[in-house]
């Protein structure tokens, strides 16, 4: 019996694959749901299930319906390679190129399906084999799954509370001005003194308060406690 060739694998699918990985690590469930999917695509339900069913005869994500979604190991293996390219991209541009990390992304996302194997070795190599992207997310290793991280969005932090910005949405580049202009980057250290009803929160950085919106909250995530790095002289 003569082996079927394996279906190919393009661009669209690898954009479904990663998004299909983002969504399980972002809200820490088994599975993404197919609503969570289409909206992240910005695609209609209907194609958004067309699509995982498509994934699933392919072998790439473990399918159930109203259930949601996962990748099989050879669906995260395509994804995380994928997701290796983009950030590897980001990080270059924003390094070797000058680009800002609110211009990144959507350079990233035109390059990250074509690049090959060799040129994302000599990226890696030159910047010295990084671990984190322009905006604070793990750079996935060449085999194997990135580290676990334990944050959380600043948006669930508790008042008195001290943590350190470690990562960023990265989708909206308006969203990245705003955090640049409010010096809330990854490994700047802060503390949430206040609360307000309507989901505001006030924050210290530097020493110096500073009011943020909850949808900003919510796309900032953080780890902590921070800890205190004392100087030689004391």
């Amino acid at each position: 019996m003569v082996a079927q060739p394996l279906p190919e694998i393009t661009p669209p699918i690898e954009d479904y694959l990663k998004v299909i990985y983002m969504l399980v690590r972002e809200r820490g469930e088994e599975r993404a749901s197919t609503s969570a999917i289409s909206e992240r695509m910005d695609v209609s339900a209907a194609s958004a299930t067309n699509m995982m069913q498509k994934l699933a005869d392919m072998r790439l994500v473990d399918y159930v319906p109203y259930r949601g979604v996962s990748l099989t190991d050879a669906g995260e293996k395509i994804a995380l390679e994928v997701i290796r390219h983009h950030r590897l991209i980001e990080l270059y541009l924003s390094e070797a190129l000058g680009y800002s990390w609110d211009t990144v992304h959507d350079e990233a996302e035109r390059l990250e399906h074509v690049i090959s194997e060799e040129f994302e070795d000599r990226i890696d190599a030159m910047l010295g084999h990084p671990t984190t992207d322009p905006h604070g997310d793990p750079i996935p290793p060449k085999i194997g799954r990135p580290p676990a991280r334990a944050t959380r969005r600043l948006s669930e932090v508790e008042i008195d509370e001290s943590v350190v910005v470690r990562s960023v949405s990265d989708r909206e580049a308006e969203f990245l001005r705003r955090l640049a202009s409010l010096e809330l980057v990854p490994g700047t250290r802060i503390t949430v003194v206040a609360r307000q009803p309507e989901g505001a929160m006030t924050i210290e950085r530097n020493g110096d308060p500073l009011s943020i919106e909850q949808d900003l909250a919510r796309r900032v995530f953080v780890e902590g406690p921070a800890v205190t790095t004392m100087s030689k002289e004391e």
